[in-house]
């Protein structure tokens, strides 16, 4: 029978939704000691659509995948949840993900779509039940307890080749942000809010974040949903709080962290990003967005930290390791396998000097 048949009746029960979107099978996992030399990456996933982009994805080999957010659309109208229970359940059956969710380790962190609400913040009222939801579905024991947020970290390998993992929440705690005036010359619809009291991570989330940074890696991989360097535009971004912003930037200074690379999705384009920290450190970011919801050409507007062209075709990201000559290689990819653009870099200039 369809798992859907758990919707038909009169109502939802917090458990038969709960058991709706609970995998049959488990995911599979990516044991801690593994020296981890390509990651694949990506975000906007409609359950609704065809999905054959995980072919390019499966041909590709990654020994994880990271789904970075809006993992399903389903956004949240009844108080029972039952749109983004319905979202997750079609997700499971989806022919093509099924194949992809048998070949490949996955992990993932929300975005506002499968946290139930457009640009959605801490004040959304099913805050709570959208994240038992996503316990259910991922099946992560790295996720603290309810109702404290959905971040999570790891590491993966040896010291000397070992790669940090942290997803970053950024809806759980996030304060809404500011409607841009008739001036801004930006697209999108917000504006940069100089509230200091403002936060996308939230006290508890940054003080964590700070005590994973401290923890010794190589290479650092920190997704946030939402893109964190780009200033082209008036949609969602870390921009849009600018003293959080700075207070990033801060925190990777002041721990020392080395190794850092940001990876973010939401923006249904694909680029590349960096800029300068302390030291001659840099700091990139690449957006992998979407895996099958193309919106067209962006409009953002070229600002210092673009570093590459805005790829709105359908595509993922991959990151190449190659830990001998200590240097790292990124690239988007497209339907069909193809490199939409690439950026090479040593650990080095990350600041990894060892």
């Amino acid at each position: 029978p369809d798992r859907l048949d758990v919707l038909s009746g009169p109502g939802l029960t917090r458990e038969t939704a709960l058991q709706a979107v609970r995998p049959a099978t488990p995911w599979l996992k990516v044991p801690a000691s593994t020296e981890l030399t390509r990651i694949g990456f990506g975000s906007c996933l409609d359950q609704r659509f065809p999905q054959p982009i995980w072919r390019a994805v499966m041909k590709a080999k990654p020994q994880l995948f990271l789904m970075m957010g809006d993992n399903v659309y389903g956004d949240i109208k009844r108080p029972d949840g039952a749109e983004l229970v319905d979202a997750y359940a079609r997700q499971l059956a989806h022919p093509e993900f099924k194949e992809a969710r048998a070949a490949l380790p996955m992990l993932g962190i929300w975005d506002d779509h499968d946290y139930g609400l457009n640009d959605g913040g801490a004040a959304f009222a099913h805050r709570d039940l959208a994240g038992d939801l996503f316990r259910a579905y991922w099946q992560d024991d790295a996720l603290p307890a309810r109702p404290r947020g959905v971040h999570s970290a790891r590491a993966f390998g040896p010291p000397g080749r070992r790669v940090q993992l942290i997803m970053l929440d950024t809806r759980s705690f996030r304060s809404a942000f500011k409607s841009k005036g008739k001036d801004s010359t930006l697209p999108g619809k917000y504006a940069p809010d100089a509230d200091a009291t403002a936060t996308i991570l939230g006290a508890e989330q940054w003080a964590w974040l700070e005590a994973e940074l401290a923890k010794p890696a190589d290479l650092r991989l920190i997704v946030s949903s939402i893109q964190v360097l780009s200033d082209g535009h008036g949609f969602e971004r870390w921009g849009n709080l600018p003293a959080e912003r700075d207070r990033l930037m801060a925190v990777i200074e002041r721990t020392g962290a080395k190794g850092v690379v940001l990876l973010s999705g939401d923006r249904h384009v694909g680029a590349l990003y960096n800029r300068p920290l302390a030291k001659g450190q840099i700091l990139i970011e690449i957006t992998s967005s979407s895996l099958n919801r193309s919106y067209g050409p962006a409009k953002d507007i070229r600002t210092p930290e673009l570093v590459s062209e805005l790829h709105h075709a359908e595509n993922f990201g991959l990151i190449d390791i190659d830990w001998s000559r200590r240097r790292l290689t990124m690239k988007l990819v497209g339907m069909g396998g193809e490199v939409l653009d690439e950026l090479s870099v040593a650990l080095a200039d990350l600041g990894q000097q060892n």
